[in-house]
């Protein structure tokens, strides 16, 4: 050791200084390396659905001693990003008193002529916004979207604009669908609410 010192022109207590540093920093390495790997695994294990703040409990029930924040900067740099689950909203009232319409389509898919058989529906998409509502009118020949309409609440209006942008699209000859002037509708015949 004395020789090595010699050679490198350092004194012994410099020596064992650095290599206490050495000794320190793997130490560092390897606790951080053991809280990376633990935060992962809880991380797959919540279904990657703990924030930081479950994070923190749980990784101080494994005995570490990290707040919040730092959670959040570890998550971050270790790019785990919390998977939201998505909202469930009904939209189907099925007890109701309101006359059913008769399903005229009948399954029958198979569409030898344009702008004679439109099908229609409604879904919904979950945006950072809120729940857009998106109704759709389909011609079953060319199974061509021929009108559409969105809008943030599900009304009454919402699909009849769709019908009222496939009527003026593509004027389909009578017995599809007739709409007065008043922007009401008239009759649908020819014309399925489902598919």
């Amino acid at each position: 050791m004395q020789v090595l010192c010699k050679v490198m022109q350092v004194g012994r207590s410099g020596f064992y200084r650095w290599q206490n540093q050495q000794i320190h920093q793997k130490n560092i390495l390897a606790e951080q390396f053991r809280l990376e790997s633990d935060t992962q695994q809880i991380f797959i294990d919540s279904d990657r659905s703990y924030g930081s703040r479950r994070m923190v409990k749980a990784l101080q029930a494994k005995g570490y001693n990290i707040g919040r924040y730092q959670a959040a900067t570890l998550m971050k740099r270790l790019g785990l990003v919390v998977k939201y689950a998505k909202k469930f909203k009904v939209t189907t009232n099925s007890k109701h008193k309101l006359p059913i319409a008769e399903n005229l389509l009948n399954r029958e898919f198979a569409v030898t002529e344009a702008n004679k058989v439109y099908t229609t529906d409604i879904t919904y998409l979950w945006t950072r916004e809120g729940w857009l509502y998106l109704a759709v009118v389909m011609d079953l020949y060319s199974r061509k979207i021929v009108g559409w309409s969105m809008d943030k609440r599900m009304t009454t209006e919402l699909p009849l604009e769709a019908l009222r942008m496939a009527w003026w699209s593509r004027k389909p000859g009578s017995g599809v669908l007739q709409l007065l002037r008043s922007r009401k509708p008239v009759r649908l015949t020819g014309l399925s609410g489902s598919t």
